[in-house]
């Protein structure tokens, strides 16, 4: 039985908090309020085992990728919305599935729903597929009998989210590329072409220049040591993706990027856009504010980020505005916070929201569209300062040595 840990506070204000081990969480706060606690905050402990890595989103450790949760809630919004039950929907969909896993998981799916549980709560059996958010979604869609039109925004939003993976990639692409076959071509220099070079200018027995001396020992280095640096490449990779993981070293490293130069500025305006989206397509299906800012803020792919937002939800339980939680948030600008007070104002919160993603979003993909632009100059500086290095260090010998032959001959 899954355990959810909660906090709250009693009759008398005092906070307070714990486990309960019970079936859902609507049973969790039924118990609380039978205690006389009023719940704040109520999550569901992954089982052991079941941690997940931060960046690891939708379904990426399961069956469903982005892609296809996006076309299952495609699917499902056109079953339902022409008449069919869930259970045929589901099963439509199980028959259609071009991946086993995907078929079982929709023959999981329905035999949950066949033991008289409802849709979202058969999908919280499935963390890795289904993110708390969209379960969240669901719920709410049922709740209200809108659930078809909640997994038309719940396409759409995915929709979103896989435009934006997609722009990442193909703006780091070439980048990773051009770096890659730079470490190839270090590699192969060193181990097979510089060994070369070193046994002739060590016939001629002549002084070399030191940034020859230099290639030599390097190349000779590793090819002496190669077996131990690969070792010590392996544990470096190792090492950093246990830190990575970690609660400490994902917020360190996260904080970390969001510094860079152009990448930090692009994952800071990504995350906010995915947020605002996010938020937007919640409040429009009834979600609480509190309740949408803490499971969005588990979905934006950054621990620091994760963090400020959190600090949003607060405030908005202490009574605070939307407004005066975010600016206390300091991760928004001041046209996006005036946006935010005006929907506020104004009732149309979900729509201002929905312009400051079109805003992010736009913004992300001008930067990603300048991110290649802005990397180009530094790779080639560094293809040719490599390449300068290396014909200096093999070609300066062969210079003085015609030099001096030059010179004999005169």
């Amino acid at each position: 039985m899954p355990t959810f840990r909660y906090s709250g506070r009693d009759a008398s204000g005092a906070q307070v908090s714990g486990d309960l081990e019970v079936a859902s969480s609507e049973l969790a706060a039924s118990l609380l309020a039978g205690r006389g606690i009023i719940p704040l905050r109520i999550e569901a402990q992954p089982e052991a085992g079941a941690e997940r890595a931060p960046w690891k989103l939708f379904g990426e450790r399961g069956h469903l990728t982005l892609t296809e949760l996006q076309i299952f809630s495609q699917q499902m919004h056109a079953l339902l919305r022409a008449g069919l039950p869930i259970l045929r929907s589901l099963g439509a969909i199980q028959e259609s599935a071009t991946r086993p896993p995907v078929a079982q998981l929709m023959g999981d799916i329905g035999a949950s729903l066949d033991q008289g549980n409802e849709l979202s709560a058969a999908l919280r059996r499935h963390p890795d597929d289904f993110p708390s958010l969209y379960v969240a979604m669901v719920r709410v869609g049922e709740q209200t009998g809108r659930l078809d039109t909640v997994l038309k925004r719940l396409a759409e939003w995915l929709a979103f989210e896989r435009d934006t993976r997609e722009r990442v990639k193909a703006a780091v692409r070439y980048p990773t590329f051009v770096v890659i076959a730079m470490m190839a071509a270090m590699l192969v220099i060193n181990l097979f072409v510089i060994p070369r070079f070193a046994n002739v200018y060590q016939s001629m027995q002549v002084e070399l220049p030191l940034i020859t001396r230099v290639l030599i020992g390097f190349s000779g280095f590793m090819i002496a040591w190669w077996p131990l640096m690969l070792a010590a490449a392996a544990a470096t990779v190792f090492g950093f993706r246990r830190w990575r993981v970690s609660e400490a070293g994902g917020l360190a490293w996260d904080r970390l990027m969001l510094r860079v130069p152009v990448i930090g500025r692009i994952l800071h305006n990504a995350a906010l856009g995915r947020f605002a989206r996010s938020m937007s397509m919640a409040l429009r299906s009834g979600v609480p504010v509190p309740q949408s800012i803490h499971l969005i803020a588990q979905a934006v792919g950054n621990a620091f980020m994760s963090r400020r937002l959190e600090r949003v939800r607060t405030g908005i339980e202490r009574g605070e505005s939307l407004h005066r939680a975010c600016a206390a948030a300091g991760v928004f600008n001041p046209l996006v916070l005036q946006m935010i007070s005006v929907g506020e104002e104004s009732g149309t919160l979900d729509e201002m929201l929905e312009h400051m993603a079109d805003f992010y979003a736009h913004d992300v993909d001008y930067d990603l569209k300048r991110l290649s632009s802005a990397i180009e100059p530094i790779l080639i500086v560094l293809l040719g300062g490599m390449v300068l290095v290396l014909a200096l260090g093999v070609f300066l010998p062969i210079w003085d040595l015609g030099q001096a032959a030059m010179r004999r001959g005169a």
